[in-house]
Protein backbone atom coordinates (compact mmCIF):
# COMPACT_ATOMS: atom_id res chain seq x y z
CA UNK A 1 0.00 0.00 0.00
CA UNK A 2 1.52 3.20 -0.87
CA UNK A 3 1.90 6.47 1.72
CA UNK A 4 -0.33 9.11 0.16
CA UNK A 5 -3.84 10.32 -0.28
CA UNK A 6 -4.75 7.63 -2.83
CA UNK A 7 -5.07 5.03 0.27
CA UNK A 8 -8.80 3.80 -0.58
CA UNK A 9 -8.75 0.30 1.40
CA UNK A 10 -10.93 0.94 4.60
CA UNK A 11 -9.60 -2.38 5.79
CA UNK A 12 -6.41 -1.26 5.90
CA UNK A 13 -6.56 1.95 6.59
CA UNK A 14 -8.78 0.89 10.08
CA UNK A 15 -6.06 -1.44 10.70
CA UNK A 16 -3.20 0.85 10.83
CA UNK A 17 -5.54 3.96 12.42
CA UNK A 18 -6.38 1.15 15.63
CA UNK A 19 -2.62 1.45 15.76
CA UNK A 20 -2.21 4.97 15.30
CA UNK A 21 -4.70 5.47 17.99
CA UNK A 22 -3.79 3.41 20.53
CA UNK A 23 -0.45 4.92 20.79
CA UNK A 24 -1.58 8.29 20.81
CA UNK A 25 -4.05 7.41 23.67
CA UNK A 26 -1.46 5.51 25.28
CA UNK A 27 1.27 8.08 25.13
CA UNK A 28 -1.44 10.52 26.66
CA UNK A 29 -2.57 8.41 29.60
CA UNK A 30 1.48 7.89 30.24
CA UNK A 31 1.31 12.03 30.17
CA UNK A 32 -1.59 12.03 32.62
CA UNK A 33 0.57 11.27 35.49
CA UNK A 34 -0.63 7.46 36.72
CA UNK A 35 2.55 5.05 37.45
CA UNK A 36 0.70 2.11 37.97
CA UNK A 37 0.90 0.06 34.80
CA UNK A 38 -2.91 -1.89 35.66
CA UNK A 39 -4.36 1.43 36.30
CA UNK A 40 -2.89 2.61 33.13
CA UNK A 41 -4.19 0.18 30.87
CA UNK A 42 -7.84 0.24 32.76
CA UNK A 43 -8.27 4.15 31.72
CA UNK A 44 -6.57 3.10 27.78
CA UNK A 45 -9.72 0.78 27.79
CA UNK A 46 -12.11 3.55 28.16
CA UNK A 47 -10.73 5.00 24.89
CA UNK A 48 -9.56 2.40 22.46
CA UNK A 49 -12.79 0.18 23.47
CA UNK A 50 -15.32 -0.42 20.14
CA UNK A 51 -18.19 1.04 22.82
CA UNK A 52 -16.09 4.49 23.45
CA UNK A 53 -14.85 4.86 19.67
CA UNK A 54 -18.26 4.31 18.86
CA UNK A 55 -19.38 7.54 20.99
CA UNK A 56 -16.39 9.27 19.79
CA UNK A 57 -17.19 8.57 16.37
CA UNK A 58 -21.12 9.39 16.88
CA UNK A 59 -20.25 12.45 18.15
CA UNK A 60 -17.78 13.51 15.81
CA UNK A 61 -19.96 13.28 13.21
CA UNK A 62 -22.43 16.36 14.38
CA UNK A 63 -20.26 18.89 13.43
CA UNK A 64 -16.65 18.67 14.14
CA UNK A 65 -15.84 16.55 10.61
CA UNK A 66 -15.86 17.68 7.63
CA UNK A 67 -18.15 16.31 5.18
CA UNK A 68 -15.66 14.31 3.59
CA UNK A 69 -14.14 13.15 6.77
CA UNK A 70 -17.64 11.94 7.25
CA UNK A 71 -18.54 10.03 4.54
CA UNK A 72 -14.70 7.98 4.81
CA UNK A 73 -15.97 7.51 8.48
CA UNK A 74 -19.23 5.74 7.57
CA UNK A 75 -17.60 4.12 4.04
CA UNK A 76 -15.21 2.64 6.69
CA UNK A 77 -18.18 1.33 9.42
CA UNK A 78 -20.30 -0.14 6.61
CA UNK A 79 -17.13 -2.13 4.84
CA UNK A 80 -17.03 -3.47 8.31
CA UNK A 81 -17.99 -7.49 8.49
CA UNK A 82 -18.33 -9.08 11.44
CA UNK A 83 -20.67 -11.51 12.56
CA UNK A 84 -19.74 -11.29 16.18
CA UNK A 85 -18.12 -8.54 17.57
CA UNK A 86 -16.37 -9.07 21.31
CA UNK A 87 -18.08 -6.82 23.63
CA UNK A 88 -20.04 -4.58 21.81
CA UNK A 89 -23.15 -4.37 19.84
CA UNK A 90 -22.30 -4.92 16.08
CA UNK A 91 -23.35 -1.48 15.19
CA UNK A 92 -20.82 0.24 17.98
CA UNK A 93 -18.10 -2.23 16.30
CA UNK A 94 -19.02 -0.82 12.93
CA UNK A 95 -18.83 2.35 14.25
CA UNK A 96 -15.53 2.40 15.78
CA UNK A 97 -14.23 0.76 12.50
CA UNK A 98 -15.60 3.39 10.55
CA UNK A 99 -13.05 5.92 13.34
CA UNK A 100 -10.26 3.92 13.06
CA UNK A 101 -10.43 4.16 9.06
CA UNK A 102 -10.68 7.92 9.61
CA UNK A 103 -7.61 7.84 11.83
CA UNK A 104 -5.49 5.38 9.24
CA UNK A 105 -6.81 7.31 6.63
CA UNK A 106 -5.04 11.22 8.20
CA UNK A 107 -1.81 9.01 9.18
CA UNK A 108 -1.58 7.61 5.78
CA UNK A 109 -2.37 11.35 4.12
CA UNK A 110 0.43 12.35 6.74
CA UNK A 111 -2.14 15.21 7.80
CA UNK A 112 -0.47 15.49 11.58
CA UNK A 113 -2.07 18.81 12.69
CA UNK A 114 -5.61 17.34 11.64
CA UNK A 115 -5.53 13.91 13.40
CA UNK A 116 -4.00 15.53 16.20
CA UNK A 117 -7.02 17.41 16.26
CA UNK A 118 -9.09 14.74 15.66
CA UNK A 119 -7.49 12.71 18.13
CA UNK A 120 -7.78 15.72 21.14
CA UNK A 121 -11.60 16.14 20.37
CA UNK A 122 -11.99 12.43 21.15
CA UNK A 123 -9.98 12.43 24.35
CA UNK A 124 -12.55 15.10 25.20
CA UNK A 125 -15.11 13.49 23.93
CA UNK A 126 -14.64 10.26 26.40
CA UNK A 127 -13.21 12.64 29.51
CA UNK A 128 -16.44 14.69 29.63
CA UNK A 129 -18.34 11.34 30.62
CA UNK A 130 -16.39 11.08 33.36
Amino acid sequence: MKVNSKVTDTTALAYIGDAVYEVFIRRHVLESGLSKVDKMNRKVVRYVCADGQARIAKTLIKGFLSDDEVKLLKRGRNNTKTPKPRGSSPMDYKMATGFETLIGYLYMRGDTKRLEEVIKESVEIIESEV
